[in-house]
């Protein structure tokens, strides 16, 4: 599998809006999930880890989980995540992770994924019975949020009841969104959602 993030990954803690959509989403995360020192969590598309920085102070252990190597290197090469972060370098729809997880949380990575539906499936199967989930991306837009051509994206971000429908189907009650951070790019606004929900 081509790893489309390997040039990206470079650059990608130097860039501002990066780190304030992140800061803006892991604050979100710490006021609305209710972590404690036991909580085994599961970073899905944890990317270089700036949401699990944030997280894993707070939380017994964090399995960050992705597609990219690249990014996973530079999550790996962070000094205050050793002894709290285990990186699993996989696609968790086509190899499931055993263990049961108390949060899966998510910043910017479901519109990479082509089928959310399996995708919630999923981690419905990797949560124990009345654990989190913390899932971030764009509310719907019209494409232009990223650069034209950029491979990977399978979704101009998510209409927020289509996306609570699917949470229901698989279990998941207490649904709760709201808006985490807007991001303003070139005079237009993208909204960031946040929705977190408990496994019935």
């Amino acid at each position: 599998m081509t790893d489309l993030f390997k040039e990206k990954a470079k650059e990608w803690d130097a860039d501002e809006m990066k780190r304030m959509l992140a800061s803006a989403i892991g604050s979100s995360i710490l006021k609305h999930v209710p972590l404690h020192d036991q909580m085994r969590v599961m970073d899905f598309g944890a990317g270089t880890g700036l949401i699990s920085s944030q997280v894993a102070p707070l939380v017994k252990k964090i399995v960050a989980v992705d597609i990219s190597e690249a990014m996973l290197n530079n999550l790996v090469a962070k000094s205050e995540l050793h002894g709290k972060v285990e990186v699993v370098c996989q696609d968790i729809i086509e190899t499931p992770i055993s263990g049961e997880f108390d949060l899966i949380m998510s910043a910017m990575a479901m519109h990479h994924v082509k089928d959310t539906a399996k995708l919630i499936q999923r981690f419905a199967e990797h949560l124990s019975s009345g654990a989190w989930i913390a899932l971030s991306d764009l509310d719907k837009e019209d494409g232009s949020f990223h650069p034209k051509g950029t491979e990977g994206i399978f979704h101009f971000g998510f209409e927020r009841n289509e996306l609570q429908t699917v949470l229901k189907k698989h279990g998941f009650v207490e649904i709760q969104f709201l808006t985490a951070h807007v991001v303003s790019q070139e005079k237009k606004k993208f909204p960031v959602f946040l929705v977190t929900a408990k496994k019935n």
